[in-house]
């Protein structure tokens, strides 16, 4: 991250890169199973500091593997993460966060955390992408009616020509069976 000047005695914070993350985990104690899925998606070992939705001007989206070697344990780092829990057996969970980009990369795009019961992985991802271009969307004066399906959204943004592109991160999982705590996440982390 790039420390800014912002005026005569602070600085301002503007992350340069960002990297993509998910996990699962599971064990009888909820806090234990939400440790697990940050240890399955590699971020256990930081002090995550939840950030809104703004995706910096000019920052740049890293491989994961990429991502974790530019952090150091116990570093305080920020995280756009999405998560959801269940100790329900069989029941289908998700966590997802959503990503738009404009075009100009002088903007700032948008990030989405979205968690749902009962939907697939490309669902809930879908879902998480469309949230995070249409908040993209209104900042850029991009017209679009929210009754539309996403994939008629989709191509409006297309044809548009403001929003270059969405991603996503996204994951899924069944309630264990046993009925232990079953945790997923997804993140958006600065790095």
């Amino acid at each position: 991250m790039t420390e800014i000047p912002s005026g005569p005695t602070t600085a301002a914070i503007l992350p340069q890169r960002v990297f993509l993350t998910k996990g699962v985990g599971v064990h009888r104690e909820k806090l234990a199973s939400f440790e697990g899925a940050l240890r399955d998606a590699g971020i256990a070992a930081f002090n995550l500091v939840r950030v809104s939705s703004i995706f910096p001007p000019g920052c740049r989206i890293l491989p994961r593997a990429k991502g974790l070697k530019t952090l150091s344990p116990g570093q305080v780092t920020f995280v756009v993460m999405s998560d959801n829990a269940t100790c329900e057996p069989h029941r289908l969970l998700s966590a997802s966060v959503g990503i738009a980009i404009p075009k100009d990369p002088t903007k700032y795009g948008y990030l989405s955390e979205y968690h749902s019961f009962g939907e697939r992985e490309a669902k809930t991802g879908d879902y998480a992408e469309d949230l995070a271009a249409q908040m993209l969307a209104t900042t850029l004066g991009v017209q679009f009616n929210a009754d539309t399906s996403y994939d008629e959204r989709k191509e409006i943004w297309k044809i548009s020509g403001e929003i270059v592109r969405t991603h996503n991160v996204t994951q899924s999982a069944i309630g264990n069976k046993r009925g232990l705590w079953t945790t997923v996440v997804a993140a958006a982390v600065f790095a």
